[in-house]
């Protein structure tokens, strides 16, 4: 007899995701924790929904389904039966899962844990943003404001739609009672879905995560963006500071709504969309990746690629980047939508390689700290056994 503790058993998770039209960093996350799970022997099941097929259903067939779905319910109803999972993982519920799989848990007595991405609990349109700037007229408050300004999309009957799942929800008591964790991506994010009315007991921080190895320094030279194309992610911002910061050279990996502002801007080369291991090449060849965003980001996964790849990031001073990105530690801050202190910021790391090179290596030690798996799976495990211990379930 040793007297240790036996090991706790593998769990059976099931993860409902529906996947968007357009691949981001949401979808990679989901695929790297489902991986992570399975290669430490856990048992996993994922019920996925693709958008793409909203494209063949009517407008009021659609926004029926946003707000409940009956697909759904059966659908749950029997993964529960056959699957008998300990835990429900949920990620994005919109449009087609719809929040009718919490209460499908609460019947079968599973605990579920939401990982919030973004803000749709807050906001319709799910950015807190409007006009080009922040705008939390909904936290905290009924969002008929974004209906009336058809913050999503541009329209006021799909937002409609949202905000009025949004409020029918939260009468049910959906977001307060039927899930049993959220997983918050940093404290920032934290603090504003608690001040926009979820519990604070029942949310909890998990960073997002990579696993990359570190590669040997080589040479570097210029600056790299990578993601969508799209207002809120500054690309405005980005093409008038490469004006204001001549002789810097800034390689785009991406497409979008916006790319037209950077076509035959000076300094500027279009990639186009890459793959992973070409993003990844490209990340440890540049002095630092460039997050111009103006919004509320919740955990940028290309800013912990970054940080993976020894490459220091600079970014906007706001939300939970101003939080992410140790100001000349790991990267550079610079005040959201300023195109001038941007370009400031650009020309002295054009001007400071060896510094440059210091912040990239502070990055990576960070990442190797918090920031990896290994680092990531004692903590979702620790998340997901406080949620069965809370709806009575045994964890080992």
């Amino acid at each position: 007899m040793t007297g240790e503790a036996p090991a706790p058993r593998p769990l059976r998770v099931l993860v409902a995701h529906a996947e968007y039209q357009q691949r981001g960093g949401e979808d990679a996350v989901v695929e790297a924790e489902v991986a992570l799970l399975r290669q430490h022997g856990h048992e996993v099941h994922e019920y996925r929904r693709s958008n793409f097929d909203v494209q063949h259903m009517g407008r009021l067939a659609l926004a029926a389904q946003t707000v409940w779905s009956p697909r759904t319910t059966r659908d749950l109803d029997a993964l529960f039966a056959s699957f008998r999972p300990d835990v429900l993982h949920v990620h994005n519920t919109l449009p087609l899962i719809s929040p009718s799989i919490y209460w499908a848990a609460q019947r079968a007595g599973v605990p579920v844990v939401q990982t919030l991405h973004n803000f749709r609990l807050l906001c319709p349109q799910a950015l807190l943003l409007r006009d080009g700037k922040v705008c939390e007229d909904c936290v905290g408050k009924l969002p008929w404001r974004g209906a009336l300004h058809g913050c999503y999309r541009g329209s006021v009957a799909q937002t409609t739609v949202l905000a009025g799942m949004l409020t029918l929800h939260r009468a049910m008591g959906t977001w307060q009672h039927q899930v049993t964790r959220y997983i918050a991506l940093n404290e920032f994010c934290r603090d504003k879905f608690i001040q926009g009315g979820l519990p604070a007991d029942k949310v909890v921080v998990k960073p997002n995560f990579v696993d990359l190895p570190e590669a040997p320094e080589g040479e570097r030279d210029g600056f790299l963006f990578v993601g969508r194309l799209s207002a809120e992610k500054g690309i405005a911002v980005l093409a008038e500071a490469l004006v204001k910061a001549p002789g810097v050279a800034l390689r785009v990996a991406g497409s979008g709504p916006e790319q037209h502002r950077l076509e035959g801007q000076p300094g500027a080369t279009l990639l186009g969309p890459l793959p992973a291991d070409a993003v990844y090449k490209q990340m440890r060849g540049c002095r630092a990746l460039v997050l111009p965003s103006i919004w509320y980001e919740n955990f940028p996964r290309t800013l912990v690629e970054a940080f993976a790849c020894g490459t220091p990031v600079i970014a906007s001073r706001i939300g939970a980047l101003a939080g992410l990105v140790e100001d000349g530690v790991t990267g550079l801050l610079f005040e959201p939508g300023e195109a001038a202190d941007l370009a400031r910021q650009l020309s002295w790391a054009q001007a400071h390689p060896e510094r440059l090179a210091e912040m990239g290596r502070a990055a990576r030690r960070g990442y190797e700290a918090r920031l990896t798996g290994a680092a990531n799976l004692p903590v979702l495990l620790g998340i997901y056994a406080a949620a069965m211990a809370a709806t009575g379930k045994a964890a080992a």
